[in-house]
């Protein structure tokens, strides 16, 4: 779990009363409770793209090994005759799938407070460029110091250019980051217990680390331990609750839906006993600030931040009826989900398919109009590798315009910590939401959309930050 309210806020604190300018370091193994080296050599061993040679020194450093300057060489050394896009796409994919799960909640929430204080924000790390380069970009940090790659052309030559900046002390780091920031001395330094060197250099050092340790008289930062890939016992049991809450839901909706002969009684009972009993069994439990919001203007379009697969569910708890959805063509195929959504009336689209995607939506903006069912849609379109918001796509606003109705944002915080990206099993914990006040659409155009598309989002941002 995060750190509690009261040491965060303080650290916050700290944070705000540094002057604008300052400069914050924040480095890879503060960030991440992963080897981000690793999770690279297990994608390319998954991947079959793993030299015989290196097969064995993988093999070791995915099951726990340990980064070293062979590692990342052994890793660049992969990539030789690839095309620099290829690699960097991969590295997203990656980082959506795998490393933003590995991300500690405590050292994003420091990170956003350093931004909105007009900190400069530089991230280091020994693992290649190309690999960090979408952390980097989701923290929105200014700079990132770290293994540079050789680029030909275009092409990975397979050769690291420079240091690795890896060793025992962070000194590599330290010397390649006064170097970058020419001389100016950090004021933050945020690293791991064993880079003396790298936290030296910074006015304000602060150890991060999840275990209890002491580190001279450096400060310590004691965050959760983010887990491993495999589920716990107690994850299994709770993610089997959940499902079979989710059987009985569906079970007990079609029993009534029959006798009453009514599909949309099947569903809204369905979705009550999902979204109340199986988060209960899971051990989620959800705090809802603005409730009144969720009833006050139906029929309306209702927005939301996606973070996890959980929330459907959440939506479900929420919203318990009266509505319909929006979700990707592949959602279809999911077992039992899908059977679920195609009875719900769910639209399913097919992205870059503009066409399949009006025709798809169709009957649900009918529904809204004809019937008073609402419509919930995720504007970013797809789920967030971390708490940072995506851009948001027009659809959900065009359609709000089109059927005349109010738009309600519901920001979600913490669903990615009770189901994480790349995971099937629930976590115990608590689900924080916000359930903004419905936005106006009768005077909405066309020609205005984009103004009202920031808004919204700048709602969104605003309520992520915790900013009035």
């Amino acid at each position: 779990m995060p750190l509690p309210s009261a040491e965060l806020d303080a650290r916050r604190a700290s944070v705000r009363a540094a002057p604008s300018g300052s400069v914050a370091v924040v480095d890879e193994t503060a960030l991440l409770d992963a080897s981000a080296v690793a999770a690279h050599a297990g994608e390319a061993l998954r991947s079959g793209r793993t030299s015989w040679r290196a097969l064995p020194a993988d093999i070791a450093l995915v099951a726990g090994a340990g980064d070293d300057e062979a590692a990342v060489r052994r890793l660049v050394a992969g990539w030789a005759g690839q095309d620099e896009d290829t690699v960097a796409r991969r590295a997203r994919v990656l980082h959506r799938d795998e490393l933003g799960a590995a991300l500690r909640p405590e050292m994003w929430s420091l990170v956003a407070e350093h931004r909105r204080a007009g900190h400069r924000v530089v991230v280091t790390g020994h693992a290649p460029r190309p690999v960090l380069a979408p952390l980097a970009e989701d923290l929105g940090a200014d700079g990132l110091v770290t293994t540079e790659v050789d680029v030909r052309d275009g092409t990975l030559s397979g050769e690291v250019a420079g240091p690795v900046l890896i060793d025992d002390d962070g000194s590599s780091k330290a010397a390649a980051l006064a170097a970058a920031l020419e001389g100016q001395r950090p004021t933050f330094v945020y690293a791991g217990p064993c880079s003396s060197a790298l936290l030296d250099a910074g006015e304000r050092p602060l150890v991060v680390t999840p275990r209890a340790t002491t580190c001279g008289d450096r400060p310590v930062l004691t965050v959760a331990e983010r887990g491993g890939t495999l589920a716990t016992p107690g994850d299994v049991l709770r993610t089997a609750g959940f499902y079979g809450a989710l059987l009985g839901g569906a079970s007990a909706g079609a029993a009534v839906g029959l006798a009453r002969r009514s599909r949309r009684h099947m569903v809204d009972l369905a979705s009550s006993v999902t979204g109340d009993l199986g988060l209960a069994l899971a051990g989620i439990d959800v705090d809802v600030r603005g409730a009144e919001h969720l009833w006050s203007a139906r029929p309306c379009v209702f927005v939301f931040n996606h973070q996890s697969k959980l929330d459907v569910a959440l939506l479900m708890k929420l919203l318990r009826g009266g509505f319909t959805g929006v979700a990707k063509a592949e959602a279809a195929s999911i077992p039992l989900w899908g059977q679920m959504f195609s009875l719900a009336g769910v639209a399913f689209v097919e992205r870059g398919n503009a066409r399949q995607s009006k025709e798809a939506l169709e009957p649900a903006v009918r529904k809204m109009r004809d019937e008073g069912w609402s419509l919930a849609i995720a504007p970013e379109g797809t789920r967030s590798p971390t708490p940072r918001l995506g851009p948001f796509k027009k659809g959900a606003f065009h359609i709000a315009m089109q059927a005349g109705v109010p738009m309600v944002p519901i920001v979600i915080h913490d669903a990615g910590e009770v189901m994480w990206r790349g995971h099937q099993t629930l976590r115990g914990g608590t689900v924080h939401v916000d359930v903004l006040p419905p936005v106006d659409t009768s005077q909405w155009s066309v020609a205005t959309m984009n103004d009202h598309v920031a808004d919204v989002r700048a709602r969104f941002v605003a309520t992520l930050e915790g900013t009035p």
